[in-house]
């Protein structure tokens, strides 16, 4: 029962928890960046190559069918998926940074006219008890 309890507790945790929806959001991304390089990317780029398709290159060595063009549209695939993840994390981290900065900017206001007359007035009232001690 014990080793059920901390099962229990570990699998709840927000960590695991922000990690599964991060694991099930990043594969339907994956999904979609994976369409647009083989759907939209490739085929462009098979037409600026002459009609090439990149996917379907192989080169035969005796029995052993090595498919670099598969291989070529996978680094294709992860530059793309890399560069669209910088991107989204560069733009919360953006979004992130204005949030910290403007809390702060609210939580000191600048304060009054009133208010530096009458520190002012507080600090001569010390400085005249100071000497009035001595």
């Amino acid at each position: 029962m014990g080793i059920l309890k901390e099962f229990k507790e570990f699998a709840l945790k927000g960590n695991v928890l922000d990690l599964a929806v991060g694991v099930v959001i990043g594969g339907a991304f994956g999904k979609i960046v994976a369409s647009l390089v083989s759907d939209i990317i490739m085929p462009l780029v098979g037409i600026l190559l002459g009609g090439i398709n990149l996917s379907g290159l192989v080169l035969t060595i005796g029995d052993a069918p090595l498919t670099y063009g598969a291989f070529l549209q996978t680094v294709i695939d992860f530059l793309i998926v890399s560069a669209a993840i910088f991107l989204f994390i560069k733009a919360i981290n953006k979004f992130k940074r204005k949030e910290e900065t403007q809390p702060a900017a609210e939580e000191a206001p600048k304060p009054s006219n009133e208010e530096v007359l009458l520190t002012e007035i507080r600090d001569l009232l010390r400085q005249q008890n100071n000497k009035t001690a001595e």
